[in-house]
């Protein structure tokens, strides 16, 4: 907790419904600390809130059934719909729960739900990287960075795509 406390890492708050998730922005508040929102399953609902907020988001996971009442309002839009307001949206899995395998099909469907294609991308590489306060490593190619790249023979979010090349620390390792 003291870590949170000097701000040195964020609170990270669980948070699905609406409701909770404005309780999770006022204590945030209350006690001065820096904040990343998990889940945020009803954000559409209030993103324009969000927006104004600025809060790291991440959105997900959304590929499973509305397994309890908080979730019955999720939706593949949610993505799409905070970072159109402007807000800093990752897409998340929640591995182990949902594969970290999947990540691109999950964009893939905020994408058809109407989420700018590159937005998607960088909610799947900076900004995830960004909201865990790493992206001076990781997250985008730059000189310098820690990166492995995945090329693919087409749309990063199309299931008719496939891997081309990999590699990992600039050494090809896939053709």
């Amino acid at each position: 907790m003291i870590p949170v406390i000097r701000k040195e890492i964020p609170l990270k708050a669980h948070a699905h419904q609406a409701n909770d998730i404005l309780t999770a922005i006022r204590i945030a508040k209350e006690f001065d600390v820096l904040l990343t929102l998990e889940h945020v399953t009803e954000g559409h609902l209030i993103a324009d809130l969000l927006a104004e907020e600025k809060y790291p988001l991440a959105v997900g996971p959304t590929m499973m059934h509305a397994s309890k009442p908080e979730v019955k309002n999720k939706s593949w839009e949610t993505a799409g719909i905070l970072s159109a307001k402007g807000c800093t949206v990752s897409i998340v899995t929640d591995h182990p729960f949902s594969m970290i395998s999947y990540l691109p099909v999950y964009a893939g469907w905020c994408v058809k739900a109407g989420m700018d294609p590159f937005e998607a991308l960088k909610a799947i590489t900076i900004h995830p990287a960004a909201h865990i306060l790493c992206a001076d490593r990781i997250g985008s190619i730059e000189k310098g960075k820690d990166a492995d790249l995945v090329i693919y023979d087409g749309d990063l979010f199309s299931s008719l795509s496939s891997v081309s090349d990999v590699f990992i620390d600039g050494i090809r390792i896939q053709r």
